[in-house]
């Protein structure tokens, strides 16, 4: 039997982003279960660091160091999106039916009143993984951060089929730049209001018609994308890219440079992993991250001024503990983990997904809110990773096989790539 801290080649070698993803999405998990389990802690806690966006920003640098590489490596757009689908859908299809559950049986409502919509509307804005970008209220709260992921898959693959995949580090630059400018303009008075580019398409034209466009738009952009001929997919792949950008800077529920630096984060991972293989320079991908936390630090600090200085020191806090969190990792990337932090970062999609579901139990049905309960918590987290485990086991595992045997790759892929966030 292998020790304890044994791991394969490709374990070690992959083994730091396993670590990432799982203690990116515990701290989520306890973000959101602070507000039942320990109330007064979260309240003291938050005005100097927020764990939940912690963990979405360690979970977006991952997504931008390995699934761009992943596209590449297969160096197929079809293969690419059938793993994606079989990685994500399958558990997210299983989530989405328990989260309303409750409201088909008349037990409760649904959250950011989302019963209001047409059902129609509805389900096909969360079919498209994009609801946050539809003006649609997300399902469950953790849902958003899957908006952007999908945003981001489009563009990669917009840059892949017309062979600007390298410029990374360029994307990640202007990407913080344009969301500077956005927030300059907004604090000028120019983007508020009427003349705010939030949601701008659905107070326009009315969410529905935007849901139904924006889903036939990216079924025509997947399907041209994945064609076997040069020129239907150069067009499906700039199709998705437009609309993920159009929707982005048009339509997005949070404010537009918030949308724009969480792209130029992921962007500034990917050109972390191009200058670690020799793609681009060392010196090109330091200025990049350098330019990408300035500007991330900067801008947000100075978009939460008006809401007092323990607002600016919770942002700059997150944001670089997020980027030590990640440096680090990076760092020791050659070095053993642990089996328990990577076997975490293997059911991470689950824990992160799972356990709004369990919170809602907590809160809804057993009614443990309200009061400090140490022992509470740590029943919840058993329970959260027993049934993670059980959902990767039977959930998550058979599809990516099955994903696996329809992509038919000419090399096996490790299995440790992330599914959301990309994870």
């Amino acid at each position: 039997m292998a020790p304890p801290l044994a791991v394969s080649p490709v374990t070690s070698r992959l083994g730091w982003l396993d670590a990432l993803r799982g203690g990116a999405a515990l701290a989520v998990a306890l973000h959101h279960a602070s507000y039942i389990y320990l109330p007064s802690l979260r309240v003291q806690l938050i005005d100097w660091f927020d764990p939940g966006m912690y963990g979405v920003l360690v979970f977006f640098l991952v997504s931008g160091y390995i699934v761009p590489a992943s596209l590449e490596r297969r160096g197929s757009v079809r293969g690419f999106w059938v793993g994606r689908f079989f990685r994500i859908y399958p558990l997210l299809a299983v989530t989405c039916f328990l989260a309303v559950l409750p409201f088909l049986l008349g037990v409760l409502g649904l959250r950011g009143g989302l019963e209001s919509y047409s059902p129609a509307t509805a389900v096909l804005a969360h079919l498209t993984m994009m609801q946050d970008l539809l003006a649609v209220p997300n399902v469950m709260n953790v849902l958003w951060t899957l908006s952007y992921e999908m945003a981001f898959y489009l563009l990669i693959v917009a840059m892949f089929v017309v062979g600007g995949h390298r410029r990374s580090a360029t994307a990640a630059t202007g990407l913080t730049v344009a969301a500077f400018i956005a927030a300059a303009l907004t604090t000028g008075g120019i983007l508020v209001g009427d003349h705010s580019p939030s949601v701008l398409l659905s107070r326009t034209v009315g969410t529905g018609a935007v849901v139904a466009v924006a889903a036939f738009g990216l079924v025509v952009a997947i399907a041209a994308a994945v064609s076997g001929r040069a020129a239907p997919r150069v067009a499906g792949g700039l199709l998705g890219g437009l609309l993920a950008a159009m929707l982005v800077v048009l339509n997005g529920r949070v404010q537009i440079w918030e949308g724009l630096t969480l792209l130029a984060i992921m962007f500034a991972g990917t050109a972390v992993h191009r200058a670690e293989h020799g793609q681009i320079s060392r010196r090109a991908a330091a200025i990049t991250a350098v330019v990408v936390l300035a500007g991330t630090v900067g801008t947000g600090a100075w978009r939460a001024a008006p809401y007092g200085r323990e607002a600016q020191l919770a942002w700059c806090a997150t944001v670089l503990a997020a980027a030590a969190t990640f440096a680090a990792a990076w760092w020791a990337r050659g070095r053993r983990f642990p089996r328990w932090a990577t076997g975490l970062g293997t059911i991470s999609f689950s824990v992160y997904l799972l356990h709004p579901l369990l919170l809602m139990v907590a809160a809804q049905f057993l009614d443990v809110s309200g009061r400090e309960d140490l022992v509470g918590l740590a029943f919840f987290l058993l329970v959260l990773l027993a049934v993670s485990w059980a959902s990767q086991r039977w959930i998550e595992a058979p599809a990516q096989r099955l994903g696996r045997r329809l992509i038919r790759p000419a090399r096996t892929e490790p299995s440790v790539e992330p599914h959301i966030l990309a994870s």
